[in-house]
């Protein structure tokens, strides 16, 4: 009877003497263990904040870089923009000092009598002259009856002429020049004047 109140699991004493440990000592290695718990969680918590804290910084850190990214392709097509421009227009100086050797040439082509030797020796180095500076980028502005365009014409004689509608040009008298799509010199012209009015054009 006594051996068997002894092994009686829900009997204080049996526990005690099974472990070999005091309440106290149990008490004791429970409050370690739920402080060991805690520290554990306070790590993990840390560690979580940290891992936080480097997230953010990466995504700024990527940010700042994206951005100067960006600057530096935005610097670089400047860049070649500015080059490309350059090289288009560096002749710009050039040309504009050739230009009266063209006029002239021309005021030789108008005076002399067509199909004569000087007439087609002056033809010849006009065109070859032309043709270089054509593969440079020189375009000619000669076009008569058209509209006036003031960012390409320059009005220096108007008559009147009821005829035509209004602001024509009639005639070219000295040519203007395009290098690439800038204006050079605008062209010198004769304008009609009196005539109906163009319709706007939207």
């Amino acid at each position: 009877m006594e051996d068997n109140k002894h092994n009686d699991p829900d009997d204080d004493a049996y526990v005690l003497e099974d472990t070999g440990a005091s309440v106290e000592d149990i008490e004791h290695e429970m409050q370690r263990t739920a402080a060991e718990a805690a520290a554990e969680s306070i790590g993990h918590e840390a560690a979580a904040g940290q891992d936080v804290r480097l997230r953010s910084e990466n995504e700024e850190l990527r940010d700042r870089y994206m951005r100067t990214l960006a600057d530096f392709e935005n610097f670089r097509k400047r860049s070649d923009r500015e080059k490309q421009d350059y090289f288009r227009f560096a002749l710009a100086d050039v040309f504009r000092e050739l230009l009266p050797v063209l006029d002239n040439l021309d005021r030789a082509l108008e005076h002399a009598e067509a199909e004569d030797e000087f007439h087609r020796g002056v033809a010849l180095i006009y065109k070859q002259m032309f043709e270089v500076l054509q593969r440079y980028g020189l375009r000619i502005v000669d076009e008569s009856g058209v509209h006036f365009d003031p960012n390409i014409h320059e009005a220096v004689v108007s008559e009147q002429d009821p005829s035509l509608p209004g602001h024509t040009v009639v005639q070219i008298l000295q040519k203007g020049y395009f290098l690439n799509d800038r204006l050079l010199r605008p062209a010198l012209v004769r304008v009609a004047v009196g005539g109906p009015e163009e319709p706007a054009t939207s």
